[in-house]
């Protein structure tokens, strides 16, 4: 009778078995939500005292006592303060530009659509908390365009790319002159930018500033920079 030749044990070349395969997904998979699931915890902590605190109140501790979490935890994900503010910065656009998509579903003329993105970032802020949270973000915002411009640019992309979507429509449909979606977007959100900065720290200042009056003024003036000549159509 043929001897049967016992399994080879050691081997490191043969492929993994699907189980295998399945195994090792679902380990990777687990410590991944871990991670994001501790980070984004960091982060809405960070817009809580944020909010509550403003700047001031922002320090490595003041995370980690209302995360509970350590001190390492903190420094794998982040270098420091800037490094979060930057991961706020993008969340808080994130987030806005998937409420901007929802809010402009029932909307068909693309300079509408792009009216009520530019109205809503000036306007949004309604709240006193809101209005405080704005404030500070605001300041934060001149403060990284200077020491961090790359790192903020990409962190203001997801809004850039929703007021991208409807010049690029309203150019679809001959209402836009043409150009580069991307390129047009980014001049409208540095001055929607702008003029949020002047709206909200005015409004700090002076609450009973009206910022309606600014959304009008700021729209007709993107209005006329970026609507088709009517006789090129």
């Amino acid at each position: 009778m043929a001897r049967r030749t016992a399994p080879a044990t050691g081997e490191t070349s043969r492929e993994p078995a699907r189980w295998e395969e399945r195994s090792v997904s679902r380990v990777v998979n687990a410590g991944r939500e871990r991670v994001l699931a501790r980070s984004r915890k960091l982060v809405r902590a960070a817009q809580e005292i944020l909010a509550a605190a403003g700047v001031e109140g922002l320090t490595v501790r003041s995370v980690l006592d209302r995360t509970r979490l350590s001190r390492r935890a903190f420094y794998e994900r982040f270098h420091g303060i800037d490094d979060l503010l930057l991961a706020v910065f993008e969340q808080t656009f994130r987030d806005g530009a998937t409420a901007l998509r929802a809010q402009l579903a029932s909307i068909d003329d693309p300079l509408e659509r792009l009216r009520s993105v530019i109205e809503t970032m000036l306007l949004g802020p309604g709240a006193a908390t809101s209005i405080r949270y704005a404030v500070v973000m605001s300041r934060e915002h001149l403060r990284l365009a200077e020491s961090r411009p790359d790192d903020l640019e990409r962190a203001l992309e997801p809004l850039t790319t929703v007021i991208a979507e409807q010049l690029a429509a309203g150019m679809e449909r001959g209402v836009v002159r043409q150009a580069d979606p991307h390129q047009l977007a980014t001049l409208v959100q540095t001055l929607v930018a702008a003029t949020m900065h002047a709206s909200l720290l005015s409004r700090a200042a002076a609450p009973e500033t009206r910022a309606e009056d600014s959304a009008a003024a700021l729209w007709e003036f993107c209005l006329r920079a970026v609507r088709a000549d009517p006789t090129s159509r």
